[in-house]
């Protein structure tokens, strides 16, 4: 970004000095951690992506211990050269964008309470760490998280052009689905966090589209119920290949949005 140094996120002082203190977890938190993760795993071998299944292996999280970041940081450094970098909960756009693009994950350390197991407004750890994490041994996904943000960056003051990208990443990253072998698998972080999603997104029931960038573009998202449609990746190359075609549909929306003859 113009004027900032090549660090510049990790100066802001919107990002605290946080860390994760793992002594301070209790035994609700290891019991949630513990419910959450065995109500899941049995469910993703026949339905996560194979990059996501060898992935939880290689991070090396179980259902007895929480995610420790700074053995995931180990990992990760050695496998893709990204990390995790600790943050309060929801941040604003250019400092997630930023962490992204400067290979830091950005996650909370709270987890949710026993009578929250089903449902939260705000992702926790449990989400943070166990769908996105191991993802990120996953070459060209890191890839296209990277230069996805790159893109978001140089459009950071344009809310409509963030909202765009905002669709993509939600599609992909969050609620995605690759074709492997035939089959439709999973790899979107907010369905692997839900066993009613994982079922729900690989039935029949909802729209699954080939994976189509204008498309993604133009279709809005919900937060608050399963999605109605999920696009399809054949490879995560052909996700990390298609960063030119997401820069140059968007500069094309954008222009789009502002014919005045154009509907809302």
């Amino acid at each position: 970004m113009a004027g900032k140094s090549a660090e510049w996120v990790f100066e802001d002082p919107r990002l605290k000095a946080m860390h994760q203190d793992y002594d301070a977890y209790t035994e609700e938190n290891f019991a949630v951690w513990k419910t959450l993760y065995e109500r899941q795993i049995v469910n993703l071998p026949n339905a996560a992506s194979k990059a996501y299944l060898e992935g939880i292996k290689e991070i090396n999280f179980t259902a007895d211990r929480i995610a420790n970041f700074s053995e995931v940081n180990q990992i990760l450094s050695k496998s893709t050269g990204w990390g995790v970098q600790v943050v309060p909960g929801l941040i604003d756009d250019d400092l997630f964008f930023g962490l992204l693009n400067h290979k830091r994950f950005p996650s909370s350390t709270w987890l949710r309470k026993m009578e929250q197991l089903d449902y939260l407004e705000e992702p926790d750890m449990f989400h943070d760490a166990f769908a996105h994490m191991p993802m990120l041994t996953n070459q060209p996904y890191v890839d296209f998280l990277q230069d996805l943000s790159g893109i978001a960056l140089k459009y950071i003051d344009d809310k409509w052009a963030i909202h765009l990208l905002s669709r993509i990443y939600w599609f992909t990253i969050e609620f995605g689905l690759i074709r492997e072998n035939g089959a439709l698998k999973i790899y979107g972080a907010g369905i692997l966090s839900s066993a009613g999603e994982t079922k729900f997104s690989l039935s029949d029931d909802p729209e699954h589209r080939d994976y189509d960038v204008r498309s993604i573009m133009q279709t809005p998202y919900w937060k608050d119920k399963f999605q109605d449609k999920y696009y399809v990746i054949e490879s995560y190359e052909q996700l990390y290949n298609s960063i030119p075609e997401i820069e140059r549909v968007l500069a094309e929306e954008l222009i789009a949005n502002e014919d005045p003859e154009k509907e809302p």
